[in-house]
């Protein structure tokens, strides 16, 4: 199935579960019509960075909008394949388009450069917000520790 969001009214990101364990949600409503995506904190790390990339090319955004909290229903509607982020110089708008890891569903987002700044900095927000990486291997660190490949699977230093 295809979804397509013109003129969002919100988008929204976060977690659900515990650190370790997340599950990482984008949400996209325009008008009663909400789209749910689950995704890898990686691919939500990417986009952050493809859409600072993309603003910098078009131009420091206006305001950024401020509420990008989860609305409570969650239920993801597919779960994210391959993730694009183009521009669109003519409308200064960036679009974001996810296809499922079924490949059966699409979602097609344009965003204005004011979501698209305020979606990087929520992600990059929720990223950081996760386990810290090894100092070693840069793989998360769980509060016991972890079997670091650097260290041939001995434990690695706890921060």
């Amino acid at each position: 199935m295809n979804y397509e969001f013109s003129n969002p009214d919100k988008l929204m990101v976060g977690t659900r579960g515990a650190v370790g364990a997340r599950l990482f949600l984008l949400q996209v409503r325009e008008g009663r019509r909400l789209i749910i995506v689950k995704t890898e904190k990686q691919q939500l790390s990417a986009v952050a960075e493809w859409m600072a990339a993309a603003i910098r090319e078009l131009g420091r955004p206006g305001h950024l909008h401020e509420d990008l909290a989860l609305e409570p229903e969650y239920e993801p509607d597919f779960v994210a394949g391959d993730i694009t982020v183009a521009l669109d110089h003519d409308a200064q708008a960036i679009i974001l388009t996810i296809s499922s890891a079924d490949e059966e569903d699409v979602l097609k987002v344009t965003l204005t450069k004011e979501w698209a700044g305020a979606l990087a900095i929520a992600i990059t927000q929720l990223v950081e917000a996760g386990r810290p990486p090894c100092p070693l291997c840069h793989l998360p660190l769980d509060p016991q520790g972890h079997d670091c490949p650097r260290t041939n699977g001995n434990s690695a230093p706890i921060r």
